[in-house]
C-alpha cells in the first residue's frame, strides 16, 4: 500500500435521521483521517431526513473545512444516498458506512493495509453480529441467499464497511435505490473482474432510532427487490462460460483486528 503521503481519501456516510449519531462518526472520522492520508474529505448525504440530521450536519460543515454535506430533497433511499456519494467523491479511493454508528469508523484503518495491488474492494465482515435475535436469523438468510443466488465472493454483504477504489466503482452502473444496491455493486464489481480482500470488524448494538428495514412491508419490498433483480443481472446476464474470473480474496485473521 502507498504511504499515506501518496494516498487521496473520500469518506462519506449515508444518513438519514441520524441525528444523534452522525456528529460523533464525523468527528472520529476527522481524527483519524490523517492517520492514513494527507488528501482527504468526508461528505454526508442526507437523505431526506425528518428529525435535526440537517441542522446538525450544516452547524459541522460550518467549522469543519474537510466536511461537504449533501441534502436529498426528500428520502429516496438507501440506494440512491449511496450513489450520490459515489458521484460525488473525488478522491483515489472511497471509504463508506452507515451513519447509524453501528460502525466504529475510526476501523477504517485496518483496511487501508489490505488495498494492496490489484485489489479493489476491501469489504469488512462482522466478528459479532450485535442485533436482536430476529435481526440476525433475517440477515442471515438474507446473506446466504445473496451469495447463492448472485455468486457473490464475499462473506457478508449485508457488511456496510468498505474501502473501494474510484476507478473500480466508475466502470460499473448502479441502479438500485434501495439496499439492494449492495448485492447488485458486489455482483457487478466481481463480474467486472474486481479482486476482494476481507477483514473482520466490530458490530455495535443501535442505540438510537430503529432501522427501517425489519418491518414487514420493508421486508416484503425486499423480496420483491431482490428476485426482480436477479433476474435482470444474473438469470439474463449469466456469466460467459469462457470468461476469466480475475477474482481472489484475501482474508485477515479476526484476532488481527482485536
Amino acid at each position: 500500500m502507498p504511504s499515506p503521503q501518496n494516498l487521496s481519501v473520500s469518506v462519506f456516510f449515508p444518513a438519514y435521521n441520524d441525528e444523534k449519531t452522525i456528529a460523533g462518526l464525523v468527528k472520529d472520522t476527522l481524527a483519524v483521517l490523517p492517520t492514513v492520508a494527507d488528501d482527504y474529505e468526508v461528505i454526508v448525504v442526507n437523505d431526506g431526513s425528518t428529525d435535526e440530521t440537517g441542522a446538525v450536519l450544516d452547524k459541522l460543515a460550518e467549522d469543519l473545512p474537510h466536511l461537504r454535506i449533501i441534502h436529498h430533497n426528500g428520502n429516496k433511499g438507501y440506494g440512491a444516498a449511496l450513489r450520490t456519494g459515489f458521484a460525488n467523491a473525488g478522491k483515489d479511493l472511497i471509504f463508506y458506512t452507515d451513519g447509524d454508528g453501528q460502525y466504529d469508523a475510526r476501523e477504517m484503518t485496518i483496511l487501508f493495509p489490505l488495498m494492496g495491488d490489484g485489489i479493489a474492494v476491501v469489504n469488512g465482515y462482522k466478528i459479532k453480529r450485535s442485533d436482536r435475535r430476529r435481526r440476525k436469523v433475517i440477515g442471515a438468510v438474507y446473506n446466504r441467499l445473496a451469495r447463492l443466488m448472485f455468486r457473490i465472493p464475499i462473506r457478508d454483504v449485508d457488511c456496510d464497511f468498505r474501502l473501494i477504489r474510484r476507478r473500480a466503482i466508475e466502470q460499473v452502473e448502479l441502479v438500485s435505490a434501495s439496499g439492494m444496491i449492495c448485492v447488485e455493486m458486489i455482483r457487478k464489481l466481481h463480474a467486472s473482474g474486481c479482486a476482494f480482500a476481507e477483514v473482520p470488524v466490530h458490530h455495535y448494538p443501535r442505540t438510537f432510532g430503529e432501522s427501517q428495514f425489519f418491518t414487514i412491508s420493508s421486508i416484503a419490498r425486499t423480496a420483491f427487490d431482490f428476485f426482480h433483480l436477479w433476474l435482470k443481472i444474473v438469470a439474463r446476464r449469466p456469466f460467459a462460460p469462457d470468461s476469466p474470473r480475475r477474482w481472489k480474496l484475501i482474508v485477515k485473521s479476526a484476532a488481527a483486528a482485536d
